[in-house]
C-alpha cells in the first residue's frame, strides 16, 4: 500500500489517509488491477482491507483510513466483513475511523446489494463514502439511493475550478445538497494553488491531492501545506 493523506485546511491537520494498492516494485494501480479476475477479486478486496489496515494501525494509529472497495466482489455484506473486523480488533485500530469508498469508475452489477452492503457497514460503526462524485450519473444515482457519510468531488470537476464559472455553479449546487443531507465533502486531485485558494475560500474543509503530498509507497509522507 502507498498512502495519500487527506488534509482538513482548516485545522492544518491530517483527518485521513487514503490506502492506495501499489505492486511489489512500487507499480502503479493499473498494473495491479489489470490482474484482477473474477476468480480472484474477492481474495484481493479482502487481503487490500486488511493490509491497508495492519499498515495504517503501525504508521498512524490515531488516523482515519480509506479504502477502496470492489462492490462487485462482495457476495454477502456481514461475511465480507468478518476479515475487515477481525482485523481492526487484531491491530487495535478504532472501526470508526475506516472508511469504505466506492466509485463511479466500475460498474455496479447490483445496486440492491451495495445499499445493503453500505447499510450494513454503517451499522458495524463503518463510514462509507462515494468516490469520484460529479464524474457521471452513477454516484449522483448513488446518492438518491444511500446517503453516505462522505462525497469524494471528481479531480475533474475540481481542477482549475477557480476560473471556470460553470464548474464553481456545479460546486455550489453540490454544496447545498450536501449540507441538507449533512454529508462532507473532499475535494480530489487538488494540484493547484489557486483551486485549493478558491474551495477552501468557499467552505471545502477536506483537500486531497498532489498539492499537499504524493502517495509514499509503505510510509506517511510530510504535507505541505503552502
Amino acid at each position: 500500500m502507498a498512502f495519500q493523506p487527506i488534509v482538513d485546511v482548516e485545522t492544518r491537520r491530517v483527518f485521513a489517509h487514503e490506502a492506495l494498492v501499489r505492486g511489489e516494485q512500487g507499480e502503479g494501480a493499473g498494473f495491479v488491477f489489470d490482474r484482477v479476475t473474477e476468480n480472484n477479486k474477492y481474495s484481493f478486496d479482502q487481503t487490500c482491507r486488511v493490509t491497508a489496515i495492519r499498515d495504517i494501525a503501525r504508521l498512524d494509529p490515531t488516523s482515519h483510513v480509506s479504502i477502496n472497495f470492489l462492490p462487485n466482489a462482495i457476495y454477502d455484506p456481514e461475511t465480507c466483513l468478518a476479515r475487515t473486523l477481525a482485523a481492526a480488533d487484531k491491530y487495535n485500530f478504532p472501526r470508526e475511523n475506516i472508511i469504505f469508498e466506492v466509485t463511479e469508475h466500475e460498474k455496479i452489477e447490483n445496486r440492491a446489494l451495495l445499499r445493503d452492503v453500505f447499510s450494513a457497514y454503517k451499522a458495524k460503526g463503518f463510514r462509507t463514502a462515494i468516490d469520484d462524485f460529479g464524474e457521471g450519473f452513477a454516484g449522483l444515482n448513488l446518492l438518491a439511493e444511500f446517503q453516505p457519510d462522505i462525497l469524494k468531488l471528481d479531480m475533474k470537476l475540481v481542477q482549475g475550478i477557480s476560473n471556470d464559472k460553470v464548474k464553481q455553479s456545479i460546486l455550489s449546487g453540490i454544496q447545498t445538497t450536501a449540507n441538507h443531507l449533512n454529508v462532507e465533502l473532499i475535494a480530489e486531485g487538488i494540484e493547484d494553488r489557486a483551486d485549493y485558494l478558491f474551495l477552501k475560500t468557499n467552505k471545502i474543509k477536506y483537500m486531497q491531492g498532489y498539492f499537499f503530498a504524493k502517495p509514499k509507497l509503505e510510509g506517511l509522507p510530510s504535507i505541505n501545506w503552502d
